[in-house]
């Protein structure tokens, strides 16, 4: 009688909870169709652009980092007003990873003992390590950000991966005569909509396939793990929640029973206090609300800040975020991890002038808009502080001479917007011929978009070990004209290291 009472109390409210899930998936969904229209001919840079504006911890590092106002950042503010009313509600109800974190759980191998309150202070310590970098413009941490994780993960791993598997079964597909109609309107409807016209590839896939599966790895030392202890976003969210309006109140009909602790995904309620819990650690999941059988949880409005706790940040974590950001600079730049000369440090049109380090944010968004899969992030070309800034790897891919896409989809404009006959004009790199590797097949000729040809076939004279003299077509580039797009490398035959190799400039 008693569960049932508790059933017909409780089931009005599990309203709340399936509202909040049907808008976690519809913007994680909402997330990924902005993503699939993050490409050449997709939907503008505006409308594409919109999850990485509202992200507030990206626009304000790369305000502090490039000294730069971007207009489109402003964005960030309707997310700062959504928490000054509603808390972290961006974390429990929006947040594309902290959905993927609630659809893998992993509670079954959870164990269930308590985590160290003092654990939640990492996020903070992150955090003013982020913001103490921008202010040196470094903006490397930024790889930490939640929604960056997510959508340089989608570019350069997930989907490349979906691609390949889709191909594969085409092409099986594809040997079935009466099948192949079928198969050829699919791909039709599916290139370049969904996936680049050819699959391409991504180096180290892997790896950031390997950081997203160790983010929800973490749900089995504790449910949000991520969100509780190393998210920076969180971290800023949950600062500005301090001065939320709504808040998580328990009144006097609390019988602390403990179900409301039990269910909490942050273990932010905490049971010595009358089941009161820290606004800068509760995500409005309303899961308390829920479970709750004497109604005894609320939401009212406050005016005042709330209480600062211990793991909070203070003076000393401050002062220990600007000696880890001063020191992680100095390295960063030193000649040992600095790799700013690297030859093959080739940056998208217009990045290299535009001091790109100090703008980018490591979201990924060129890597997806590129049609070739020629924007690569980084890993050793650009040291330790242009950790998975967009480099162009041409063996891989071509800078596509009829696409800026890459500048139209940056929403930091660390990739210039540039027209395209702008573009045109960047010069990204310099084609240097092998002549020890190259077979003389007259491919990078062909290949060259440039008007009046940057690599141009030319007779010159090859001598035989016997002494004899024989006259061959050899390529030649003529780099007053060479603009370093790399098509010619790309399509270079020579296996292995292609016989044209293009520099950074």
């Amino acid at each position: 009688m008693a569960a049932e009472t508790r059933r017909k109390v409780g089931r009005p409210r599990r309203r709340w909870t399936m509202l909040r899930r049907v808008v976690q998936y519809g913007a994680l969904f909402a997330f990924v169709v902005l993503f699939v229209e993050t490409r050449r001919g997709g939907w503008p840079g505006t409308v594409v652009n919109l999850p990485m504006r509202l992200d507030p911890l990206a626009m304000l590092a790369h305000l502090l980092s490039s000294r730069t106002f971007l207009a489109g950042s402003a964005l960030a503010l309707v997310t700062v007003a959504l928490t000054l009313v509603c808390g972290r509600a961006w974390c429990g109800w929006l947040c594309p990873l902290g959905t993927l974190l609630d659809l893998f759980p992993l509670r079954r191998w959870r164990g269930r003992s308590r985590l160290p309150d003092s654990w939640r202070r990492a996020k903070y310590l992150l955090l003013l390590t982020i913001l103490a970098a921008a202010v040196l413009t470094n903006l490397t941490l930024l790889i930490s950000d939640p929604l960056t994780i997510v959508f340089r993960t989608l570019s350069a791993s997930l989907w490349p991966a979906l691609d390949r598997l889709i191909t594969a079964a085409e092409a099986t597909l594809y040997q079935i005569r009466a099948l192949r109609p079928a198969v050829l309107a699919f791909d039709a409807l599916i290139r370049p909509r969904l996936f680049p016209p050819q699959p391409v590839s991504y180096r180290y896939a892997l790896w950031y396939a390997g950081a997203l599966v160790a983010v929800i790895a973490l749900n089995l030392v504790g449910q949000r793990f991520w969100c509780r202890y190393l998210c920076p976003l969180g971290a800023l969210l949950g600062l500005l929640s301090k001065a939320g309006v709504l808040r998580r109140e328990v009144n006097e009909r609390c019988n602390q029973c403990g179900a409301c602790a039990r269910v909490c995904p942050t273990s932010t309620i905490r049971p010595e206090k009358g089941y009161a819990s820290d606004p800068g650690e509760c995500t409005m999941c309303l899961e308390c609300l829920t479970v709750c059988p004497q109604r005894a949880v609320g939401f009212p409005a406050h005016l005042s800040l709330a209480e600062w706790n211990h793991y909070d940040p203070s003076r000393r974590e401050a002062l220990i975020a600007l000696g880890v950001a001063a020191a992680g600079f100095s390295i960063f730049r030193s000649g040992l991890f600095a790799m700013r000369d690297h030859p093959w440090l080739i940056r998208p049109p217009g990045a290299r002038e535009n001091n790109l380090l100090s703008k980018c944010i490591r979201c990924g968004q060129c890597i997806r808009a590129c049609p070739t899969g020629a924007i690569q992030p980084a890993i050793g070309e650009a040291g330790l502080e242009g950790l998975w800034t967009p480099v162009l790897v041409p063996r891989l891919g071509y800078c596509d001479y009829s696409c800026n896409a890459c500048g139209q989809v940056c929403p930091v404009q660390a990739i210039p917007p540039l027209s395209l006959p702008e573009k045109r004009q960047q010069v990204i790199g310099k084609a240097h011929v092998d002549p020890d590797r190259c077979i003389a097949c007259g491919v990078c000729e062909e290949m060259c978009p440039v008007p009046n040809k940057a690599v141009r076939l030319e007779w010159v004279g090859m001598q035989y070990g016997d002494g004899t003299t024989v006259r061959v077509q050899r390529p030649r580039v003529f780099r007053g004209r060479c603009i370093g797009c790399g098509v010619c490398e790309y399509y270079c035959p020579v296996d292995g290291e292609a016989a044209i190799r293009v520099y950074a400039p």
